[in-house]
């Protein structure tokens, strides 16, 4: 599938675009050697280890993930704080880990179905960036992408409309305006990432404060990614 990506990016997308892809640990090695002559192109891991070395059988920490070649890690995503219980704490940690072995951080918010249907989408959202990223000055918070998962959106089929997607992207922003400032604001990319398709991504682009997407499963058929990234055409 990655070499077949690797030929729809070369023959379609144009360089002004990024694209992060984060394998599973095991592969990451082989693409961030396939991805070398293509500048477009950076690999992440999906996850590290708060601490940087010790006896932690079966772990991956950030300063393996950097020997392999990979570039960034995407640190709190829906499923770690779900299934792993990782808290807003223990992912603090592991973005100072990740800044110390300079990798740059993919770090996702986002409410549960049950906490948006309470209206409690906008407090979990500050506690989140509050207690899990806004302790670094703002260099360190130059190493960071936040990624928007509404909970509820992903893997269901449901899509958050443009519309309650942008309303939380601009929330987000006027946050790290808040704690830094509006440079820092404007220059912070926030990616939504809630079951982003060839369908819709270009509208959810097209919203003022969406830089971009945190693509799942519609990441594992070639055509499809492509087709949501040249969607910012």
């Amino acid at each position: 599938m990655f070499s077949e990506v690797i030929r729809l990016i070369k023959d379609e997308v144009t360089d002004e675009q990024q694209i992060i892809v984060c394998p599973p640990f095991i592969h990451l090695h082989a693409l961030a050697e396939r991805s070398k002559n293509h500048p477009e192109m950076a690999i992440g891991a999906q996850n590290i280890h708060h601490e940087e070395s010790g006896a932690f059988t079966g772990e991956v920490s950030a300063k393996m993930v950097r020997s392999t070649g990979a570039e960034y890690v995407i640190l709190g995503h829906s499923e770690r704080r779900l299934y792993f219980n990782e808290t807003n704490e223990l992912i603090a940690k592991k973005i100072d880990t990740a800044i110390l072995n300079t990798l740059k951080i993919i770090c996702c918010v986002g409410e549960t179905k049950k906490e948006r249907e309470g209206g409690q989408q906008y407090n979990v959202l500050e506690k989140q960036l509050t207690d899990g990223l806004f302790h670094l000055d703002k260099t360190q918070f130059g190493n960071l992408i936040i990624a928007y998962e509404p909970i509820w959106a992903i893997g269901t089929g449901i899509t958050a409309t443009a519309a309650q997607a942008q309303e939380i992207h601009q929330f987000i922003r006027k946050q790290v305006s808040g704690w830094y400032s509006n440079y820092v604001a404007d220059k912070t990319t926030i990616l939504y990432g809630g079951s982003c398709n060839p369908k819709n991504a270009a509208e959810l682009f097209s919203q003022q404060d969406i830089d971009g997407g945190l693509i799942g499963g519609a990441s594992l058929k070639a055509r499809d990614f492509v087709d949501i990234v040249n969607a910012f055409n």
